[in-house]
């Protein structure tokens, strides 16, 4: 394997923690509707400001912490370290599969939004309208920067979201919620209206199965976040979409 790609790779890995970093202080202070940009880093039991040295990615939690507030002890969450090294990890998928490119960059902020919803919805069963805004902000981007490909953008804002409003206004709100409609429709903004319509197909086959075992073994509200489940979605329908679609085409005898 090529030296400089490896070191490419790596620094993507790098960027790809530090921003899996700042995504645990949204996760956190999002809900509670506290400020991620001016308040300082702060045990949550002690409420003792964090140095610089305790909040190096992956590092601090396990190596100079491990896993304990420096000042009272308090055991300090596993969802630290784990949403880091996920973040990076999905942004070294992103530009291996995709290459090293603008639609790259545009997908691993993508991955890291999603990342953030999908914990925050499991959690509150909502999705931040900021989340939804920023991804906006990329689909508005990429649709300008494939400006000869716009109309598949438009189509794609409207695909899925419709008829997720329709059925929301027909079931009163019972079948599906606001924040999964607007997500589809700032998703398929950004991928098209192919790649969301299969990401909310995907979304949809994988989400029933395995909430269903969930109530089954662990006993779960029937309430369905479906945020996570979307999220899945659209990454696999990012990554391998396009192929998967002309798989489907190529057995079903359409092409």
């Amino acid at each position: 394997m090529d030296p400089m790609y490896i070191i490419i790779i790596t620094f993507v890995f790098i960027y790809g923690i530090v921003v899996g970093s700042f995504l645990n202080v949204c996760i956190y202070r999002i809900p509670k509707k506290e400020n991620i940009a001016i308040v300082r880093s702060h045990c949550m039991k002690c409420n003792h400001q964090l140095k610089w040295y305790d909040n190096i990615p992956l590092f601090s939690w396990l190596i100079l912490l491990r896993g304990r507030c420096r000042y009272c002890k308090a055991p300090i969450s596993p969802q630290y370290p784990i949403i880091e090294g996920l973040n990076g990890l999905l942004w070294i998928l992103v530009f291996v599969v995709n290459g090293l490119n603008i639609d790259s960059l545009l997908y691993c902020l993508l991955a890291s939004a999603l990342l953030t919803l999908s914990v925050i919805d499991f959690r509150t069963f909502e999705i931040p309208v900021g989340i939804n805004y920023f991804i906006l902000a990329l689909g508005l981007i990429m649709t300008v920067y494939h400006y000869t490909e716009w109309l598949g953008h438009v189509i794609g804002f409207f695909a899925v979201s419709i008829p997720l409003f329709i059925l929301i206004c027909v079931t009163d709100g019972r079948a599906m919620g606001g924040g999964d409609m607007k997500l589809m429709a700032v998703v398929g903004l950004l991928i098209g209206w192919k790649l969301i319509l299969l990401a909310f197909a995907l979304g949809c086959i994988i989400g029933a199965p395995v909430h269903i075992l969930r109530m089954k073994i662990s006993k779960v509200d029937k309430v369905l976040a479906m945020g996570p489940y979307l999220s899945v979605g659209i990454l696999i329908s990012v990554l391998w979409g396009n192929q998967l679609i002309n798989w489907y085409l190529s057995v079903s005898g359409l092409i």
